[in-house]
């Protein structure tokens, strides 16, 4: 099962990080406090879903701190910086590294909401593209390396024959790996095929 996506809040100030959550709770999006960098930072994992809505200045490591830790660990969630008027510096600093968006305090609680759920939506979309290339992989893994071979020159445009003359093979033989490949790869042609390994930006010797 995915994981459910949350708007994690992450804000030493207890009274923002329950307002926050009422907030988001009245437009419908999940979320889940805490109440200190280190405390997310125990607890992440690469297949947390959602967005990030974390306060620069905080008791301990700070926002910026916390980012920059998560992008050493690949952490793809979007992230939302809650600023005061004189940390905006940093964080256009954190904007230019990869944060999705900063929102000054004291904030419109319909323009941060939007902005959470511009940025779920986005993760979202990618964990969909993700899931779906790894599928796409793991069908080109199950192939064997004859398979590969009849892949690779049925979506050379090449016939039957011309691929059985090339493998030292029989056509019969030849139709057999093609109706597997196509059945393990889930396509009715090798029209759909190519479309496939393109949508996912693959070339047909990819995979291990």
């Amino acid at each position: 099962m995915m994981p459910e996506a949350l708007a994690h809040i992450v804000d030493d100030d207890e009274a923002i990080r329950d307002a926050l959550a009422w907030l988001l709770r009245s437009r419908g999006v999940p979320s889940r406090a805490w109440a200190s960098a280190e405390d997310f930072l125990r607890a992440y994992s690469p297949g947390m879903q959602g967005c990030l809505v974390l306060d620069i200045r905080m008791q301990g490591m700070s926002g910026p701190e916390l980012f920059d830790r998560l992008l050493e660990l690949g952490c793809a969630l979007p992230t939302i910086f809650l600023t005061g008027h004189g940390d905006v510096p940093q964080a256009v600093s954190a904007i230019k590294k990869g944060a999705f968006d900063f929102i000054e305090k004291p904030f419109n609680d319909n323009e941060l909401a939007d902005r959470v759920i511009d940025a779920m939506r986005i993760n979202g979309k990618h964990c969909s593209q993700a899931a779906s290339i790894a599928t796409i992989e793991s069908r080109l893994n199950s192939l064997t390396q004859r398979e590969r071979e009849v892949m690779e020159r049925v979506l050379a445009g090449k016939f039957n024959k011309v691929i059985a003359d090339e493998l030292n093979i029989a056509m019969r033989t030849v139709e057999v790996h093609r109706a597997r490949v196509f059945e393990k790869m889930a396509v009715r042609s090798a029209v759909e095929l190519a479309q496939l390994l393109a949508s996912a930006g693959m070339k047909p010797d990819q995979g291990s």
